[in-house]
């Protein structure tokens, strides 16, 4: 009896050799697709026909794979990138303006109005000053107008004072 080599590689014996030969189909679980390395092919044209086609195959992605090639640039579309970065940097400076334009025009403000209320003080305090003027004016007139006597006729009022004495 001859032996035959399963699948591991092994030697089998007779008895398996007939358990083969009563079942010709491979079993599709435990053999779910036979190494076509191991079934070599019998007929010699078809054999031939796969090497030729086989040595085709390797020639051709062989030439295709060291071919010269262009390097092509991939121009994947960022424009929208491009374009997001560009509106959002001018935003950026826009803002920056705006906020420096806005600060100095509240500083503007803010000076404005302590200017009108300084100004209000020192026309309070140049009011007040004028009635205190008007008020020292008025009582230095008064002083002067209420005097009893003129001065050409004081000795005539010491006179009178002199008799009202005794």
């Amino acid at each position: 009896m001859s032996l035959l080599k399963n699948k591991m590689g092994n030697a089998a014996t007779a008895g398996d050799a007939t358990d083969s030969m009563l079942n010709p189909m491979p079993d599709p679980i435990l053999d779910p697709m036979p190494d076509p390395m191991l079934n070599p092919i019998s007929d010699p044209m078809l054999g031939h026909a796969l090497t030729h086609f086989r040595q085709s195959v390797h020639a051709w992605s062989e030439a295709a794979a060291s071919r010269p090639r262009k390097a092509v640039r991939v121009s994947v579309h960022r424009s929208w990138r491009l374009a997001t970065g560009w509106a959002l940097g001018c935003v950026l400076a826009a803002g920056s303006l705006a906020s420096g334009i806005y600060e100095h025009h509240h500083r503007q403000v803010v000076a404005r109005l302590a200017a009108q209320a300084e100004a209000a003080r020192e026309q309070q305090l140049a009011a007040q000053r004028a009635r205190e003027s008007d008020e020292d004016l008025l009582a230095t007139v008064d002083s002067d107008v209420s005097r009893a006597v003129p001065a050409a006729m004081e000795p005539l009022a010491q006179l009178m004072d002199g008799d009202d004495n005794q």
